[in-house]
């Protein structure tokens, strides 16, 4: 898990420096896409349902927790919150998660709990961890 956390940490460092750089955040590319602040918002959410996973899965197995991505985004009013507002929430909820996975206990690493919307799809804590930082790495590289 520790390499895990590191590479949240040097996630965190790009996001800052892409934060310095002159990036439209507000434009949609197209009806039913979302802007770069809406981009970052889901982030968010995923950060948030997925450090409920790795906190639950230290004492607990076999839950399903999932959410409606578009939904959250919408409701969260992303779209009209200051850009710096978004990145800080962001960044504070990855250093939670990186708390968490720095000192996860060794033996509640193949605990399991189900992320899908539809078919049981029950996955380790491993797994989630390493598959939500290629979420965030797929995301993040689509803002430009």
């Amino acid at each position: 898990m520790n390499n895990v956390a590191l590479q949240l940490t040097e996630i965190i460092n790009e996001l800052q420096i892409k934060k310095q750089q002159p990036i439209d955040w507000v434009t949609k590319p197209s009806s039913g896409k979302w802007s770069n602040k809406e981009i970052l918002g889901h982030l968010i959410d995923s950060a948030m349902i997925n450090l409920q996973r790795f906190i639950r899965c230290t004492y607990e197995e076999d839950f399903r927790l999932t959410y409606e991505q578009d939904n959250w985004v919408v409701v969260q009013h992303y779209q009209d919150t200051h850009i710096n507002d978004i990145i800080d929430l962001w960044t504070l909820i990855n250093k939670q998660i990186i708390r968490v996975l720095e000192n996860y206990p060794s033996n509640r690493l193949s605990a399991r709990c189900d992320n899908s919307k539809h078919e049981p799809n029950q996955q380790s804590v491993a797994w989630l961890a390493n598959d939500y930082v290629e979420h965030l790495r797929h995301h993040l590289n689509q803002i430009k």
